[in-house]
């Protein structure tokens, strides 16, 4: 089957297309192919502008899949109105440019596997959060919830669709693992805040394991919770982080500390999710890393 991966130059992408460069046809959309970097064999680049369809429908003319992961970052630099524009734009706009290929393809693809993120939920305490839970209010939320509804009409069209809800996902090669790494390394980590958020994260390989899931099995339908089966609160998330690099892991990050220092995006640090994967352990999914000790030190 083909796969084509919108925003596959990312981390997520990168580890997902080399996942499945073993038996899949595997075509990454990207603006500048000349730019995008070294690729696993079995994966190639095509050209695109993020907003249309133009230059890339030709590709579903087999049976095939896409994976819409294109969004900017939200944790690269303060939440400007600027910034937080881009941040919608990127997905709803190339959520709507997917709707137009699918609808202008000369075969439709199988499945639509729609990016999402556990922001949807909003601020909620000690709440447990399953896929059934309402959305939350906020700037994230908001954007979710628009970019999930970008791509609804797949499924009136006969593609099946399947929404990943990703947590924090870690990663030796980026994301926030590293950028987390860097105050502990320095002798100065420490909790966030009172340190008593809830903390959704995912290893890399689960992410993976999980998209490839949900790809490949035919019942896979909505939304679906991309986090470990373990939720940790930032205090313990730092007890680990600190065991892992050997370093000391005491000096806690003020909330007003860090909204001084990162704007509007610091709500977001601050934030109780206990976000659990209950549609994906019910439908059969084995996580390989459920603990994120055993995660951290895998890793590190």
């Amino acid at each position: 089957m083909r796969v084509v991966i919108t925003g596959g130059s990312g981390l997520i992408g990168k580890a997902l297309a080399r996942s499945l460069s073993e038996g899949h046809d595997v075509v990454v959309l990207t603006r500048d192919p000349d730019r995008v970097g070294p690729l696993p064999a079995g994966v190639r680049a095509a050209r695109w502008d993020g907003r249309t369809a133009d230059g890339w429908v030709a590709l579903l003319d087999t049976e095939s899949a896409i994976v819409h992961l294109a969004g900017e970052s939200v944790a690269e630099g303060r939440w400007t109105a600027a910034k937080k524009r881009r941040i919608r734009d990127s997905r709803l706009v190339s959520g709507q440019a997917v709707m137009a290929a699918i609808r202008a393809a000369p075969v439709r693809p199988r499945v639509l596997l729609q990016s999402s993120a556990v922001g949807f939920y909003g601020d909620r305490g000690d709440a447990e959060i399953p896929e059934e839970t309402p959305p939350g209010e906020g700037f994230l939320a908001e954007v979710c919830q628009e970019w999930e509804a970008s791509t609804a009409e797949a499924e009136s069209l006969g593609v099946r669709r399947a929404v990943a809800r990703t947590g924090i996902v870690l990663a030796r090669e980026g994301g926030a693992l590293p950028v987390m790494s860097v105050p502990f390394k320095m002798m100065i980590g420490g909790p966030l805040g009172d340190g008593r958020q809830w903390f959704p994260w995912i290893h890399v390989d689960d992410e993976v394991g999980a998209l490839r899931f949900l790809l490949e099995r035919e019942d896979a339908r909505g939304p679906f919770n991309l986090t470990a089966p373990r939720p940790v609160t930032n205090r313990e998330l730092t007890r680990a982080l600190a065991h892992a690099l050997g370093r000391p892991g005491f000096l806690p990050a003020p909330g007003f500390a860090l909204r001084l220092a990162l704007g509007e995006f610091a709500e977001s640090m601050l934030q109780s999710q206990r976000v659990v994967p209950s549609r994906l352990l019910a439908a059969g999914y084995v996580f390989r890393w459920p603990e994120l000790t055993a995660a951290l030190h895998g890793l590190l």
